[in-house]
């Protein structure tokens, strides 16, 4: 089984220099894309292949660079890697910046030179420190090696390319707030239209990222765009860096192929549930996606099959709600995030959130009533899709909308006996 991205990361050593990456064939596909590739080469190569965006959004990577005008000579343009993940539950981008930070950059770099853009920024959560000394090092070395600069390998294409902590909102992973905060502005979305790909970091063309995203780009330049279609036998082409944490036997990351199963996931690579505790269900995609319970254990880890069963793909980081865990408080504590996270830019959102968390916190405590329940289950209405500025809200409504699904007689009984059961 290939494991493009992860092959090379090995936590019991330290993480790859230059010197190590290119003794594994780092910089080959920087190599071949700015000496013998048009930009517009790259980014058919990349549609072909069906790269999705692995930040949660799942949208077409090589459509998406598309959009950016190519017949304005000398424009700025900007490439961002989104480096954010302030997602609970998801930490698969730390893996890929701490393991091998210049696969990053390499994929930074030949996505820029697709879009032609010659500014680049690594948009880091600021929590990362580790990953913060390890990115800006790997930048100075790729610099040093003449692979950003000017005149990179002779090309005559040049490229800078800078680290930028961020501030550490939630919200800077909405790629319009973080467009924002790089501007120095308050991280708040933007309207669109115009969209990044055409008025983006500073009123110019911009394309953002996520990191998982760009590191697959060197492997489909260097292998071409069948050879990561047969990656995955499913509908989706490609790796995909799954994750589990809760009580698990073996919480952690795994690159699989796209279209591995939850089953698989759960019961071969994280080792099953802990003793003592019985699955209950899974946010199959980090926070802001909705509970899957027993009966879609054998959904594959794909856009389609996840949408299918009435959830999303995600990060395709889970989150394992077992059976010694109360769903109301778990829940509320998702949306206690949900709602300290809020910009407050969009009433529905700043005011909505508060509330649903201060029901679900009476509940929890016992001093609930039935009528919260309708309370409840308007604000998944009123905070759902369409209803709000950006995808906050919508998304933190999903784990409360199948929550009020598949446990209500949770909440009953906690509403029933004034306490929760699990206390």
């Amino acid at each position: 089984m290939e494991r493009p991205l992860t092959q090379h990361i090995n936590f019991n050593r330290s993480s790859l220099n230059l010197k190590d990456y290119r003794s594994v064939g780092g910089y080959q596909a920087v190599e071949k894309a700015l000496t013998t590739m048009a930009p517009q080469d790259i980014t058919k190569m990349v549609q072909e292949a069906d790269l999705k965006g692995r930040g949660g959004a799942g949208f077409s990577t090589g459509t998406k660079w598309s959009f950016v005008p190519m017949n304005t000579v000398g424009q700025t343009k900007y490439l961002i890697a989104n480096a954010d993940e302030m997602e609970p539950g998801t930490f698969k981008d730390r893996m890929l910046l701490e393991g091998n930070p210049h696969q990053l950059i390499e994929g930074m770099i030949v996505a820029a030179y697709a879009i032609q853009a010659n500014i680049s920024y690594v948009f880091l959560r600021w929590a990362y420190k580790k990953a913060a000394w390890l990115i800006k090092h790997a930048i100075d070395e790729a610099y040093a090696a003449g692979y950003l600069g000017k005149n990179i390998l002779g090309s005559g294409y040049d490229l800078e390319m800078h680290l930028h902590t961020g501030i550490g909102r939630y919200m800077c992973g909405e790629e319009t707030a973080l467009l924002n905060a790089l501007e120095g502005k308050r991280a708040t979305p933007r309207t669109k239209p115009p969209f990044p790909q055409v008025s983006g970091l500073f009123g110019k063309p911009t394309i953002v990222n996520n990191v998982e995203t760009l590191c697959n780009i060197p492997h489909i330049v260097n292998h071409g765009a069948d050879w990561f279609k047969d990656l995955s036998p499913g509908s989706d082409a490609g790796t995909k860096i799954y994750g589990i944490s809760g009580r698990v036997n073996k919480p952690g990351l795994w690159e699989l192929p796209m279209g591995t199963t939850i089953r698989e996931l759960l019961e071969e690579h994280a080792g099953g549930m802990k003793k003592g505790v019985s699955f209950r269900a899974v946010l199959p995609g980090g926070a802001s996606t909705d509970f899957l319970v027993e009966e879609h254990l054998d959904v594959k880890m794909d856009y389609k099959s996840i949408s299918a069963a009435g959830s999303r793909l995600g990060t395709g980081t889970m989150i394992v709600l077992d059976d010694q865990t109360c769903p109301v408080g778990f829940i509320h504590n998702l949306e206690h995030f949900f709602a300290q996270e809020s910009c407050g830019w969009c009433t529905p959102c700043r005011e909505g959130l508060p509330w649903t968390e201060k029901i679900l916190l009476s509940i929890e405590n016992g001093e609930g009533r039935m009528e919260d329940l309708e309370l409840l289950e308007m604000h998944t209405k009123h905070l759902g899709p369409g209803n709000t500025f950006c995808a906050l809200a919508p998304g933190a409504m999903e784990p409360l909308q199948s929550g009020l699904k598949y446990f209500r007689a949770d909440f009953e009984k906690h509403i029933k006996e004034k306490k929760c059961p699990w206390r």
